[in-house]
């Protein structure tokens, strides 16, 4: 009788069949790669094959810059490949890797990093092979190359910061009298100021001060909830116990905050979505949006009078706002050849140069020789917020934590909750103290 399969026979074969469905309706920029894989031949050495997960106006801007890649490299066949985001995206990506089939670089937000190094499906990149293409851990924020090394190895090379900001309309913000004299937003940092600010654009619109999503959408509760929370200075995860995934004070502090804005200052709508949200601020039904950087471009496409700086430090500590980072990672359980590594970092280097391309989306560059240029600097609105790169606070380490996890589906879910009104900030605390530790105490799937 035949042997049964083992384990990771099982693995390997889902994760071949698993990168077949992932690429499936473009099948023909991957199929070489799968061809190789069932037949154990080398892919050959003049492809490339890249998976991202970026959508929208950052798909538009990353579908660019690979076309200034192509001209670079004639001789190397990219095949850049994009898939849906979210868990579908991370669970593809470690499938094809366990099924010996990854692409040869791919897209991380750094807040995924670490479940993907605990499991084995990440190949560091040596201080050497960066320094071959002019890469070095100085020429990168700080905050984000930092975040990227994993006990002193390097496993991801980021391409931005993409943080939590403040957009308002200037033309409601001058007649509320909010702007100083060179048309900038006078600064909004106290919970008072906030809350003052909200009230006379209010009185402009005589609608709403500001616009934040708070139903059917766990996102952006948790980073307005996370970012405030950081500037208190609080700890995420330091057990699996309920009582030991937040500072239970400093969480309820920040809570609170959300619901003044919305349920007892009414100044803030408490039931809106990420689209209505969206909305009131693009149609001057509000003076402040409340969101991540990337809306940019939606509202230059509406050709309405805005601005953008960074989320106040509204809690009084030292400041810090939620962000996440995109990254480019290595996804192999094996040491990649010398000739594929340098295709690879000849990739990764040609998509950081063109990182003035990337921040027209709002996103603040990481490669710094872009980033300190005179050129990024007089891009505006977006390099009002630079400082907030160096000030991040990420998602905690866990495999159920990181953009589009588990992790904020529970914590957004009740804090969302709290900005609707429908729940106190003490019930939506133990909420996500109760629902968080209950994925704490399960071992990683992978």
């Amino acid at each position: 009788m035949a042997a049964l399969p083992s384990r990771r026979d099982v693995l390997r074969a889902t994760g071949l069949l698993a990168a077949a469905g992932a690429v499936s309706g473009s099948l023909s920029g991957c199929a070489e790669q799968l061809q190789s894989g069932f037949t154990g031949t080398a892919p050959s050495a003049d492809v490339l094959t890249y998976w991202n997960l970026l959508g929208g106006g950052d798909g538009v801007r990353m579908q660019e810059m690979e076309g200034v890649y192509r001209k670079q490299r004639p001789g190397v066949d990219l095949r850049a490949v994009t898939l849906t985001w979210g868990n579908p995206y991370y669970t593809k990506l470690s499938l094809a890797t366990l099924g010996a089939q990854p692409p040869d670089v791919a897209i991380s937000h750094l807040t995924r990093v670490p479940t993907l190094v605990s499991a084995g499906l990440l190949q560091p990149f040596a201080p050497e092979d960066l320094a071959r293409h002019g890469m070095s851990k100085d020429k990168f924020v700080q905050r984000a190359i930092e975040r990227a090394t994993i006990d002193g190895r390097i496993y991801a090379i980021p391409l931005d910061t993409h943080p939590f900001v403040m957009f308002y309309n200037t033309k409601i913000c001058k007649q509320a009298g909010l702007l100083a004299d060179d048309g900038s937003l006078k600064p909004l940092d106290s919970e008072d100021a906030l809350v003052e600010a909200l009230h006379k654009a209010k009185e402009v619109t005589k609608s709403w001060g500001g616009a934040v999503a708070s139903v059917a959408d766990v996102a952006t509760p948790w980073r307005f909830f996370f970012s405030l929370y950081g500037q208190l200075g609080g700890k995420l995860l330091m057990g699996t116990s309920p009582e030991e995934i937040l500072e239970p004070d400093k969480a309820i502090r920040a809570a609170k905050l959300m619901r003044r804005l919305t349920v007892e200052e009414k100044v803030m709508p408490p039931n809106i979505d990420y689209g209505g949200a969206i909305a009131q601020f693009a149609n001057g039904r509000s003076g402040f949006f409340f969101q991540g950087e990337w809306e940019i471009s939606t509202f230059k496409d509406a050709k309405m009078p805005f601005s953008m700086t960074r989320f106040p430090n509204l809690m009084g500590g030292t400041y810090a706002v939620q962000a996440d980072s995109h990254t480019f990672v290595l996804p192999s359980k094996e040491p990649y050849e010398r000739a594929r590594l340098d295709l690879v970092l000849g990739f990764v280097r040609s998509m950081l140069d063109q990182s003035m391309t990337w921040a027209e989306g709002g996103h603040v560059p990481s490669w710094l020789p872009v980033q300190q240029s005179e050129k990024y600097r007089a891009l505006k609105p977006q390099s009002n917020y630079v400082g907030a790169a160096e000030s991040a606070v990420y998602d905690p380490p866990a495999w159920y934590s990181g953009s589009g996890s588990n992790f904020e589906m529970v914590a957004g879910s009740a804090l969302g909750g709290v900005l609707s009104g429908r729940t106190q900030p003490e019930a939506a605390i133990r909420q996500i103290q109760v629902g968080i530790s209950k994925m704490a105490r399960t071992p990683a799937p992978v």
